[in-house]
């Protein structure tokens, strides 16, 4: 596969929906072409076909799915790790293990498995970039969240260490680690409760998948030698994992 119009090609996980569709469409919009992956092919091809992208099976807990993936991916420059998300809200006391096991395939092992299968075209790109989707999980904790905030915590210790191994090759690597971003997560984390997920922003205003897309596409596109390590980026009305101002 080759860029018809000679653009880098940018491949996102996760693209579907949210933070990952936004960033499909804040990179075609900054000069890629974009590979897109999810489960949700028709929604996929919706994202992608206005694009002129490619829309590709993927699941990233699967590694065959992921290996049959990166097979059709012959040459890309950045890769977005988005794929992820959080299932519940079980104390450690009451974790459920089949939760807490999908949340670290799907967060940790589906973003090793992705960066394993593309780093040789991304480092034969002689520009790649690696962007690992995290969350201020990653280093904040909070009652109720322990499966996700684990598996995020991980995603920042992987991503740390990728960058100390690719020190001396042509690929950068960054963390994007948003706060409340008002997308299908939380409905996803509460089992389609939508009153639930509606409380979680209720009362402040989130940060949109667009507002990460910029961050994306703004990192991306910085010159060479610049690596962002990573950006820390929360709404207005949020401080920490639980100070949030809820008053509007």
């Amino acid at each position: 596969m080759t860029s018809a119009n000679h653009r880098p090609i940018a491949v996102i996980t996760g693209a579907s929906s949210g933070i990952g569709a936004a960033t499909a469409v804040a990179l075609h919009e900054a000069g890629y072409s974009v590979v897109l992956g999810a489960r949700r092919t028709d929604r996929l091809r919706e994202v992608a076909e206005p694009l002129g992208g490619l829309a590709l099976h993927l699941d990233v807990t699967d590694r065959t799915s992921v290996e049959a993936f990166a097979g059709r991916i012959p040459e890309a420059a950045v890769l977005v790790n988005n794929a992820g998300g959080a299932l519940g809200a079980d104390s450690v006391e009451r974790a459920d293990d089949e939760r807490w096991r999908t949340m670290w395939e799907t967060n940790v092992l589906g973003t090793v498995r992705l960066t394993r299968a593309l780093l040789p075209v991304l480092e034969a790109s002689s520009g790649g970039h690696v962007v690992n989707v995290g969350s201020i999980a990653g280093f904040e904790t909070y009652a109720g969240g322990g499966g996700y905030t684990a598996a995020k915590h991980a995603v920042r210790a992987l991503t740390k260490t990728l960058r100390l191994e690719l020190l001396g090759r042509p690929v950068r690597v960054t963390e994007i680690c948003p706060g409340l971003v008002e997308t299908e997560f939380s409905l996803v984390r509460f089992a389609g409760d939508r009153e639930k997920a509606k409380a979680v922003y209720h009362g402040m205003d989130p940060l949109t998948a667009g507002d990460v897309a910029d961050c994306v596409a703004w990192v991306v596109t910085r010159p060479p030698r610049v690596n962002i390590d990573e950006i820390v980026v929360r709404p207005r009305d949020q401080a920490t994992a639980t100070a949030v101002w809820r008053g509007r």
